[in-house]
């Protein structure tokens, strides 16, 4: 039965929260496979409660998160050029996604690990390229937005090819798309070119992840128990009740719900201790799948001696305006963009993974 539109405006948008259980050293963990099908990532958080001092392992894995870079006005054709192919895609991850660009209002692209460019562009932009794409998801019936997918790894997109021809001409001649990028390449190699090198000549910028320590004093933590998701009543608290607890420490709204505040109610569930201090650690920038499951398996490794920690978290932002969330699956804004995850990483090495997404998504994989 149709819903009337009176009610539809009333209604909520719709938000997906996906909860799954595992062990790291399980043969079959999904853990690592989720990190890597999530590629653009903004802020990485991780808590520790009653932890003061972060170990030396650890503060050197967060050292370690290296540098992406800013190239401004860069040619998407520069993307799709065979110099650019051979010397990055086909020889690592190479991560490139348009910046500050809004993906509802703008034309955005971003080039995928597997070695897809996706682009995502308003319908006279798609028309003007006349290469093959699809509807957005997401543009409503009147269809305002297209989606096309560039394979750079194919076998028939080699340099001679009536495809690469064709996609070079539409980029580069038929209509011309520049953009600020942000890349990054993963590469176990360390010979070959690099990215500075490689766009010397362009405008280009090496950055570094911004990285915040603090210590959080008295803080009330849920109990959990790492076989019980829903919860269990005057027991342990659920996955989800520990999601939404956690948003609230990461954005430091007041657990107290004192009557003389008015900006938040909001009070740590029952049941729940409180622990003398908490070490919160907090990455910004543009930050590669690899390089987190790198600091995920360091956050396991520190329950490897005994820890008055039965539990930490890691939770990971997804770009608001990036074309994919998990895999190539296409992500709108809506009304925020979201699109994280989170694990909670038991002392016994247990773990709940939770991947949550606003309303312009498909529910994670």
């Amino acid at each position: 039965m149709a819903v009337p539109p009176l009610q539809r405006l009333r209604q909520a948008p719709r938000h997906l929260l996906l909860c799954e259980r595992g062990h790291a050293r399980h043969a079959r963990s999904r853990h690592a496979a989720h990190v890597r099908d999530h590629a653009y990532n903004c802020r990485v958080s991780f808590l520790i409660p009653e932890c003061g001092l972060l170990p030396e392992v650890l503060k050197s894995t967060i050292a370690d998160v290296g540098e992406y870079y800013l190239v401004r006005n860069l040619p998407v054709h520069e993307l799709v050029a065979h110099d650019f192919i051979d010397a990055f895609v086909k020889k690592g991850s190479c991560y490139a996604l348009t910046y500050k660009t809004k993906i509802d209002q703008d034309n955005t692209a971003a080039l995928l690990p597997n070695g897809n460019l996706i682009l995502s562009v308003d319908k006279d932009t798609y028309e003007e390229l006349g290469l093959q794409g699809r509807p957005s998801k997401y543009s409503g019936k009147k269809v305002m937005r297209y989606i096309i997918t560039i394979d750079l790894t194919d076998c028939g997109f080699h340099p001679d090819s009536k495809k690469h021809n064709r996609v070079l001409w539409a980029l580069k001649e038929k209509k011309p798309l520049e953009f600020d990028f942000l890349l990054a390449w993963y590469n176990t190699d360390a010979e070959g070119s690099t990215l500075m090198s490689y766009f010397s000549k362009n405008q280009i910028e090496a950055l570094k992840p911004k990285i915040t320590f603090s210590t959080l004093k008295n803080l009330q933590c849920p109990l959990l128990q790492s076989n019980e998701l829903h919860g269990k009543p005057e027991e342990s608290c659920s996955t989800e009740e520990l999601f939404e607890w956690l948003g609230a420490v990461l954005n430091q709204v007041s657990l107290d719900n004192k009557s003389s505040n008015f900006l938040s109610t909001y009070c740590c569930p029952q049941p729940n201790t409180i622990v003398e201090k908490a070490f919160l650690c907090t990455i910004t920038g543009f930050i590669i799948p690899e390089k987190i499951i790198q600091l995920l398996e360091q956050l396991c490794c520190y329950f490897g001696e005994p820890k008055l920690a039965c539990w930490l978290t890691l939770t990971v932002h997804g770009f608001a305006d990036s074309p994919v969330s998990w895999r190539e699956n296409e992500h709108g804004f809506h009304t925020g963009g979201e699109n994280l995850y989170n694990f909670v990483i038991f002392r016994n090495l247990d773990y709940w993974l939770q991947m949550a997404v606003g309303t312009n998504d498909d529910c994670p994989p």
